[in-house]
């Protein structure tokens, strides 16, 4: 794996919380235009949660953006335009370590929150 590899893998990591999200991603540029949201349940054939989710997150990202009817792929810059290439690229040759990257992301992510809520036992009693 290059070091490019690594760097989209990070991006990956960081920017999408679910496969769902990225592959809502990758449908809004396959078509540059806005979906709107019933276009984009059924094509995906996900529910509206999941739909809503994705779409919060990926406006977080600077990857979409929400209109009065719909939604639409709108990377926040070229560098960021670039880096979705490079993730649309990788998911097509090696969809399976994609997908690995953003699970274990998110499991790290709720790990920590759970860790953040254990009891521990204060020694000093």
């Amino acid at each position: 794996m290059s070091s490019s590899d690594e760097d989209v893998l990070r991006f990956i990591a960081a920017s999408f919380p679910s496969v769902w999200a990225l592959e809502l991603l990758l449908l809004l540029k396959s078509e540059r235009r806005v979906w709107e949201r019933e276009e984009l349940i059924a094509t995906l054939r996900a529910s509206d949660l999941v739909v809503s989710r994705a779409l919060d997150a990926l406006v977080s990202a600077g990857l979409a953006t929400l209109e009065d009817k719909g939604a639409a792929y709108l990377p926040v810059n070229r560098d960021v335009e670039a880096c979705v290439e490079q993730v649309d690229n990788l998911y097509r040759t090696r969809p399976n370590s994609v997908r690995r990257v953003i699970v274990s992301a998110g499991t790290s992510s709720a790990n920590a929150f759970a860790d953040a809520f254990k009891l521990r036992r204060d020694t000093g009693d």
